[in-house]
């Protein structure tokens, strides 16, 4: 799975715009990629799956306003995928096929589609559609897809996204681990927290192994979010005790 991230909400004067987030599944790889950093790179939030058992788990977890199901995929297809993702919402939903019958754009259709694309394909065709799309996807979607952020220094912690970025909006490059470690620290800050703790929140058995485990990833999440890591101005050591986040007054929000 990939994740190609662009703010979710810019300010404008008091009112808030929520962009749109799409989930692209394709089991063609340059394929998938493609479509999903030129969206990526169109303004919106990308999260890709190469089939559909990776794409239930996405779509369980985070909120979406459109997908783009390739409907030939190994294992279960785009159609079954769409047909059980439109009897739980009402996001959009762009069909891709090889095939381009007749038959298959009446089926799609009617299993709730909102708009068909043949391959191969223009990407340029794919942005429209996808503009034309979410034009007509319900207010009430965007409205529940909204997603928690904290703020800290310059970084931004996008918790349903999994991600950080930076001051320039660049995204920070982080483990899954790393990130586990992050979001515990970062929803406890300002609070002492031991090695057992931390194993604790991210599902590790407390051994020493597990500590020597917890040791590791901070000192990779300290190169990542820390100007200078042995000196850290968020991750600190209480000598004999454990971990603390410092989180910048005024920070959090």
């Amino acid at each position: 799975m990939m994740f190609i991230p662009n703010l979710l909400s810019a300010e404008s004067g008091s009112e808030t715009i929520v962009k749109a987030r799409i989930i692209v599944v394709e089991d063609e790889p340059d394929l998938r990629e493609a479509v999903a950093e030129y969206l990526g790179a169109s303004g919106y939030d990308v999260a890709t799956a190469e089939n559909a058992a990776a794409a239930r788990s996405l779509l369980e977890a985070q909120p979406f306003h459109l997908a783009i199901l390739d409907i030939a995929m190994p294992g279960e297809d785009g159609l079954s995928l769409g047909r059980w993702l439109r009897s739980k919402t009402q996001i959009g939903i762009i069909y891709a096929t090889a095939a381009g019958t007749a038959l298959d754009r009446i089926v799609g259709l009617e299993l709730g589609a909102d708009d068909y694309i043949v391959k191969p394909y223009e990407l340029r065709e794919v942005l429209a559609r996808v503009r034309s799309v979410l034009r007509r996807v319900p207010a009430s979607v965007f409205a529940a897809g909204t997603r928690r952020f904290m703020n800290f220094g310059s970084f931004q912690a996008d918790f349903d996204g999994r991600l950080v970025t930076g001051a320039n909006g660049a995204v920070i490059e982080m483990a899954k681990s790393e990130f586990d470690v992050l979001e515990v620290f970062l929803t406890r800050a300002n609070r002492l927290l031991t090695r057992a703790a931390i194993s604790e929140a991210i599902g590790f058995v407390e051994d020493p192994e597990s500590s020597r485990a917890v040791d590791i990833r901070i000192m990779r999440l300290r190169k990542k979010i820390e100007a200078d890591p042995a000196n850290p101005k968020f991750l600190r050591t209480v000598r004999g005790e454990g971990y603390i986040f410092s989180l910048p007054a005024g920070d959090g929000n």
